[in-house]
């Protein structure tokens, strides 16, 4: 009787080594269990998570959601007091006002310098015409003068016209040539004013952007996350106020490097959802993340220091989610799901 033990001890300690040999060669997928089917548990739904935050500083006068709402893009999420804002585009558009005022007067003034350049030059005509009349009159009496057949008052008064005359040319020459530098003066000037114009336009601009900003409106479709801001909450620029969560996602699967053998792009896949009663969706690999995510963390591993242990790095699997299944509306960011390649 106990050689009869002691045999049946000895086969139930052979048949629980080659158990155990099995489950170690099933769990490492050691032949004769090597399969082409991958599967990992670190995998998750990923979407696009918007934080709104404002361009401007001030206290908050509206909120008109609450928690998890759906919103559309353009919907009002919370408002700013717009009071100053508004303030300030009148203000910048009274310097607009004013600065176009300013290269109106500048436009007229280059009219009445043009108009002023007219008249010096018709002054400059008439004084050369009389500088040719006494210059004829002189070259007829000064002969005359020298041969005395004529008084001396008479040449001296003749002289004496000859010289205003030039004297009148010189000054309307004078007085022409001011006008002209008057008129380029205006024209400098005028590219000053010009560009102080467009500064005001941009200013008018800058503060209707500033006044569009007070109200904060979702950028696309989707679902919010808590809303963190309160009535009467004075916000900065840049503060967390909540977060749009849009309908797209997808999941993430960090596979390891020794599992991307047999897995490609556009390959079929099956996941289970740890919220939905672990129920199975489909969907395909859509693309390969370009390094492991050691590459990736702020503190890189530095291998090449102390004892070195080989450690499987994970590198990430974008798998689009299949449309037209049910489940699908039901997934959110940060789910939890199992990762299962289908064979070829």
């Amino acid at each position: 009787m106990s050689r009869f033990k002691r045999h049946a001890a000895s086969i139930i300690a052979v048949l629980i080594g080659i158990t155990g040999l099995v489950l170690v060669l099933y769990s490492w997928r050691l032949p004769p269990f090597t399969s082409d089917v991958e599967t990992t548990e670190n995998a998750y739904v990923k979407g696009y998570v918007t934080l709104i935050s404002p361009q401007l500083s001030g206290y908050i006068v509206d909120v008109p959601v609450q928690d998890y709402a759906s919103v559309k893009a353009g919907q009002l999420l919370a408002r700013i007091d717009d009071r100053i804002f508004a303030q300030k585009l009148d203000q910048a558009k009274a310097t607009l006002a004013s600065q176009k005022a300013a290269l109106a007067n500048s436009t007229q003034q280059q009219r009445a310098a043009e108009a002023r350049i007219g008249s010096s030059q018709a002054e400059l005509d008439s004084a050369s015409a009389v500088l040719r009349r006494a210059q004829a009159n002189w070259a007829r009496i000064e002969p005359l003068a020298r041969q005395g057949v004529m008084t001396k008052s008479d040449a001296e008064q003749s002289e004496t016209a000859l010289e205003q005359a030039q004297s009148s040319v010189t000054q309307a020459k004078a007085a022409l040539e001011v006008s002209r530098q008057d008129l380029e003066t205006i024209k400098v000037s005028r590219g000053s004013l010009e560009a102080s114009v467009a500064g005001a336009e941009a200013a008018v601009k800058l503060a209707e952007i500033d006044l569009a900003n007070t109200k904060i409106v979702a950028p696309r479709d989707g679902r919010l996350g808590e809303v963190g801001v309160k009535l009467g909450q004075y916000v900065a620029a840049g503060t967390q106020l909540m977060a749009v969560v849009p309908e797209d996602v997808w999941v993430i699967a960090n596979f390891k490097e020794t599992q991307l053998s047999n897995i490609a792009v556009g390959q079929r896949v099956s996941f289970s959802v740890d919220a939905l009663q672990r129920k199975r969706l489909t969907g395909r690999v859509e693309r390969f993340a370009p390094a492991a995510g050691s590459e990736f963390s702020v503190l890189k591993p530095d291998n090449a220091t102390g004892n070195f242990t080989k450690v499987a790095q994970r590198i990430s699997v974008r798998i689009a989610i299949d449309e037209g299944q049910e489940l699908a509306r039901a997934l959110a960011p940060g789910m939890s799901v199992v990762v299962r390649t289908e064979p070829e």
